[in-house]
């Protein structure tokens, strides 16, 4: 893993997008612009908010003692972070391209146990599903099944676009740059994807991939 750097999602469906309940306080919050690299909150800040991205794509991550970057979510244009089980954020959260966030507040009446249980079950299902991809044996395991997530959270659009870089890939999925890159590289030799620049992945053959990842 390695020191991190930064770069257009598409939005997913309508379907994937959070609508707010009377949980949370109606009242229009403006869209913060974040350039590409900048900080959104640090691990230790107070966490008051949580945040649905309008345009663009964050990285959630903690620097760890030795000074490297472990990469825990990639979050898309239409879905939500932020979500703590207490008042302190335990990550940080840094714009990967040009994005605009949100902050969505709870509403003094809420019924916080109701509205937000979703949403932290939703996040303990994306966290579980992580750590089963870093379980993967082997390093084209795990890029595959990285690729048919991104795809599946995108509505499945063609090309699939990767606001990431492969370093980020690498510290999400464990690997380094290097094999990151020789892994694209494989699957593009056999036919299973098509490379439209370092940011857009075609996939070509979907049940290929899919047997690769299971």
């Amino acid at each position: 893993m390695h020191a991190y750097t930064a770069s257009r999602i598409a939005l997913p469906s309508q379907s994937a997008r959070m609508t707010p309940s009377a949980a949370f306080d109606n009242a229009p919050q403006p869209v913060s612009f974040h350039t590409a690299g900048s900080e959104i909150y640090a691990q230790g800040e107070k966490a008051g908010a949580f945040y649905q991205i309008e345009f663009g794509a964050v990285r959630i991550y903690r620097l760890l003692a030795d000074g490297r970057r472990q990469i825990s979510a990639f979050h898309l244009a239409g879905e939500t972070f932020g979500f703590e089980a207490d008042t302190t954020h335990h990550f940080f959260a840094e714009a990967i391209n040009a994005t605009g966030v949100r902050a969505i507040r709870l509403a003094a009446d809420a019924d916080v146990s109701r509205q937000l249980l979703p949403l932290a079950l939703k996040g303990l299902t994306r966290a579980q599903e992580h750590l089963l991809v870093l379980g993967r044996q082997t390093a084209v395991e795990r890029v595959a099944a990285f690729l048919l997530d991104m795809a599946e959270r995108q509505g499945g659009l063609q090309p699939v676009e990767l606001p990431m870089s492969r370093m980020d890939i690498g510290d999400y999925l464990g690997l380094t740059i290097e094999t990151v890159s020789r892994v694209f590289t494989k699957l593009k030799d056999k036919g299973m994807i098509r490379l439209h620049g370092l940011r857009n992945v075609e996939i070509v053959r979907y049940e290929a991939l899919r047997n690769i990842s299971e």
